[in-house]
Protein backbone atom coordinates (compact mmCIF):
# COMPACT_ATOMS: atom_id res chain seq x y z
CA UNK A 1 0.00 0.00 0.00
CA UNK A 2 2.88 2.36 0.75
CA UNK A 3 4.21 1.79 -2.76
CA UNK A 4 0.79 2.63 -4.23
CA UNK A 5 0.64 5.90 -2.32
CA UNK A 6 4.17 6.86 -3.38
CA UNK A 7 3.43 5.90 -7.00
CA UNK A 8 0.19 7.87 -6.96
CA UNK A 9 1.91 10.85 -5.39
CA UNK A 10 4.72 10.64 -7.95
CA UNK A 11 2.20 10.52 -10.82
CA UNK A 12 0.37 13.53 -9.37
CA UNK A 13 3.61 15.52 -9.21
CA UNK A 14 4.49 14.49 -12.78
CA UNK A 15 1.04 15.49 -14.03
CA UNK A 16 1.28 18.84 -12.26
CA UNK A 17 4.73 19.47 -13.72
CA UNK A 18 3.52 18.63 -17.21
CA UNK A 19 0.54 20.93 -16.70
CA UNK A 20 2.83 23.77 -15.63
CA UNK A 21 5.05 23.22 -18.69
CA UNK A 22 2.01 23.13 -20.99
CA UNK A 23 0.75 26.34 -19.44
CA UNK A 24 4.14 28.03 -19.92
CA UNK A 25 4.08 27.01 -23.58
CA UNK A 26 0.67 28.69 -23.97
CA UNK A 27 2.19 32.14 -23.57
CA UNK A 28 0.94 34.15 -26.55
CA UNK A 29 3.67 35.09 -29.06
CA UNK A 30 3.03 38.82 -28.52
CA UNK A 31 3.43 38.73 -24.74
CA UNK A 32 6.44 40.46 -23.18
CA UNK A 33 7.28 40.20 -19.49
CA UNK A 34 8.48 43.60 -18.29
CA UNK A 35 9.14 42.24 -14.81
CA UNK A 36 7.77 43.65 -11.59
CA UNK A 37 7.69 47.33 -10.81
CA UNK A 38 7.61 48.91 -7.38
CA UNK A 39 6.51 52.40 -6.52
CA UNK A 40 9.35 54.86 -6.03
CA UNK A 41 9.96 55.51 -2.32
CA UNK A 42 9.69 59.25 -2.93
CA UNK A 43 5.97 58.88 -3.64
CA UNK A 44 6.34 59.45 -7.39
CA UNK A 45 3.67 58.12 -9.74
CA UNK A 46 3.28 54.38 -10.19
CA UNK A 47 0.39 53.12 -12.33
CA UNK A 48 -0.24 49.53 -13.38
CA UNK A 49 -3.09 48.47 -15.65
CA UNK A 50 -3.61 44.80 -16.56
CA UNK A 51 -6.63 43.95 -18.65
CA UNK A 52 -7.09 40.43 -19.95
CA UNK A 53 -9.53 38.05 -21.63
CA UNK A 54 -12.81 38.37 -19.72
CA UNK A 55 -12.67 42.13 -19.22
CA UNK A 56 -11.76 42.68 -22.86
CA UNK A 57 -14.68 40.46 -23.94
CA UNK A 58 -17.07 42.43 -21.74
CA UNK A 59 -15.80 45.73 -23.18
CA UNK A 60 -16.18 44.33 -26.71
CA UNK A 61 -19.81 43.40 -26.02
CA UNK A 62 -20.55 46.78 -24.42
CA UNK A 63 -19.25 48.66 -27.47
CA UNK A 64 -20.84 46.46 -30.18
CA UNK A 65 -23.71 48.87 -30.94
CA UNK A 66 -22.18 52.24 -30.13
CA UNK A 67 -18.72 51.64 -31.63
CA UNK A 68 -18.68 48.48 -33.77
CA UNK A 69 -15.18 49.20 -35.11
CA UNK A 70 -13.75 49.28 -31.58
CA UNK A 71 -15.74 46.19 -30.63
CA UNK A 72 -14.28 44.31 -33.59
CA UNK A 73 -10.78 45.38 -32.59
CA UNK A 74 -11.32 44.36 -28.95
CA UNK A 75 -12.48 40.88 -29.97
CA UNK A 76 -8.96 40.25 -31.31
CA UNK A 77 -7.16 41.29 -28.11
CA UNK A 78 -5.98 38.91 -25.40
CA UNK A 79 -4.35 41.33 -22.97
CA UNK A 80 -3.29 44.91 -22.45
CA UNK A 81 -0.66 45.89 -19.90
CA UNK A 82 0.41 49.45 -19.15
CA UNK A 83 2.94 50.52 -16.52
CA UNK A 84 3.77 54.16 -15.83
CA UNK A 85 6.57 54.78 -13.35
CA UNK A 86 7.47 58.26 -12.13
CA UNK A 87 11.18 58.90 -12.53
CA UNK A 88 13.31 59.94 -9.59
CA UNK A 89 17.03 60.17 -8.98
CA UNK A 90 16.74 56.74 -7.30
CA UNK A 91 15.13 54.81 -10.15
CA UNK A 92 16.03 56.65 -13.36
CA UNK A 93 19.12 54.55 -14.17
CA UNK A 94 17.21 51.33 -13.44
CA UNK A 95 14.31 52.33 -15.73
CA UNK A 96 16.67 53.35 -18.54
CA UNK A 97 18.50 50.02 -18.18
CA UNK A 98 15.20 48.11 -18.20
CA UNK A 99 14.07 49.88 -21.39
CA UNK A 100 17.41 49.11 -23.05
CA UNK A 101 17.24 45.42 -21.98
CA UNK A 102 13.66 45.00 -23.20
CA UNK A 103 14.46 46.57 -26.56
CA UNK A 104 17.55 44.40 -26.96
CA UNK A 105 15.55 41.24 -26.19
CA UNK A 106 12.85 42.24 -28.68
CA UNK A 107 15.51 42.80 -31.35
CA UNK A 108 17.03 39.35 -30.76
CA UNK A 109 13.58 37.67 -30.77
CA UNK A 110 12.70 39.00 -34.22
CA UNK A 111 10.31 41.81 -33.31
CA UNK A 112 10.15 44.68 -35.81
CA UNK A 113 11.36 48.03 -34.51
CA UNK A 114 8.92 50.31 -36.31
CA UNK A 115 9.22 53.63 -34.47
CA UNK A 116 12.19 55.27 -32.77
CA UNK A 117 12.00 58.83 -31.49
CA UNK A 118 14.72 60.58 -29.54
CA UNK A 119 13.99 64.22 -29.00
CA UNK A 120 14.69 66.61 -26.11
CA UNK A 121 15.04 63.96 -23.42
CA UNK A 122 12.25 61.81 -24.81
CA UNK A 123 13.10 58.28 -25.96
CA UNK A 124 10.34 56.24 -27.61
CA UNK A 125 10.54 52.76 -29.11
CA UNK A 126 7.68 50.84 -30.72
CA UNK A 127 8.02 47.17 -31.64
CA UNK A 128 5.64 44.80 -33.43
CA UNK A 129 5.46 41.01 -33.45
CA UNK A 130 3.71 40.04 -36.67
CA UNK A 131 2.36 36.86 -38.17
CA UNK A 132 3.35 37.38 -41.78
CA UNK A 133 1.46 40.29 -43.28
CA UNK A 134 -1.92 39.18 -41.96
CA UNK A 135 -1.87 40.23 -38.29
CA UNK A 136 0.01 41.84 -35.44
CA UNK A 137 0.36 39.42 -32.53
CA UNK A 138 1.97 41.85 -30.14
CA UNK A 139 2.86 45.48 -29.70
CA UNK A 140 5.37 46.94 -27.25
CA UNK A 141 5.85 50.63 -26.55
CA UNK A 142 8.66 51.81 -24.28
CA UNK A 143 9.08 55.46 -23.36
CA UNK A 144 11.45 57.44 -21.20
CA UNK A 145 9.89 60.87 -21.00
CA UNK A 146 12.63 63.22 -19.85
CA UNK A 147 12.88 63.29 -16.07
CA UNK A 148 9.14 62.74 -15.73
CA UNK A 149 8.20 59.08 -16.31
CA UNK A 150 8.91 55.71 -17.88
CA UNK A 151 6.08 53.99 -19.77
CA UNK A 152 5.81 50.33 -20.75
CA UNK A 153 2.90 49.08 -22.90
CA UNK A 154 2.26 45.54 -24.17
CA UNK A 155 -0.82 44.75 -26.26
CA UNK A 156 -1.31 41.08 -27.14
CA UNK A 157 -3.77 39.59 -29.57
CA UNK A 158 -4.65 39.17 -33.18
CA UNK A 159 -4.77 42.70 -34.53
CA UNK A 160 -5.23 43.52 -38.18
CA UNK A 161 -2.55 46.06 -39.18
CA UNK A 162 -5.14 48.47 -40.58
CA UNK A 163 -6.77 48.59 -37.11
CA UNK A 164 -3.64 49.86 -35.34
CA UNK A 165 -4.38 53.48 -36.22
CA UNK A 166 -7.88 53.13 -34.78
CA UNK A 167 -6.47 51.61 -31.60
CA UNK A 168 -3.95 54.46 -31.34
CA UNK A 169 -6.68 57.06 -31.84
CA UNK A 170 -9.11 55.56 -29.34
CA UNK A 171 -6.48 54.88 -26.66
CA UNK A 172 -4.67 58.16 -27.45
CA UNK A 173 -1.30 56.43 -27.89
CA UNK A 174 0.69 58.66 -30.23
CA UNK A 175 3.51 56.10 -30.84
CA UNK A 176 0.86 53.57 -31.88
CA UNK A 177 -0.45 55.99 -34.49
CA UNK A 178 3.11 56.32 -35.80
CA UNK A 179 3.50 52.53 -35.86
CA UNK A 180 0.36 52.24 -37.97
CA UNK A 181 1.72 54.82 -40.38
CA UNK A 182 5.01 52.93 -40.62
CA UNK A 183 3.18 49.71 -41.45
CA UNK A 184 1.06 51.41 -44.11
CA UNK A 185 4.25 52.53 -45.89
CA UNK A 186 5.51 48.91 -46.16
Amino acid sequence: MNTSIRSGFGLAILAAALGINAQADNTPPGFVDFGKFSAPSSGAECVEVNISGNLISIAARLTEKSEPEISDLLHGLRSVRVNVIGLTDENRADMEKRVKTIRSELDTKGWQHVVAVQNQGEDVGVYLKTRGDEAVEGLVVTVIEGNHEAVFVNIVGDIKPEKLATLGEKLNIEPLKKAAQALEKK
